[in-house]
């Protein structure tokens, strides 16, 4: 395995991660949903992004 399979992995988890705080501030509602539930949805768009450019780049690599 190497450094950007790494990496591309761990841009996954963190995906999931925001995702998953997302969901969790949705059904849980209150002030923290209230106060960050947009920004978590932001970071989890913005997350995507980021691995699918790192996946592009290793297919890109590979080639």
């Amino acid at each position: 395995m190497n450094i950007l399979t790494g990496v591309i992995i761990g841009a996954l988890l963190l995906t999931v991660a925001v995702l998953g705080t997302g969901i969790w501030s949705m059904i849980r509602g209150g002030e923290f949903d209230k106060k960050h539930s947009t920004e978590l949805m932001f970071a989890r768009v913005g997350m995507q992004a980021v691995t699918l450019l790192l996946l592009l780049l290793a297919i890109y690599l590979a080639n």
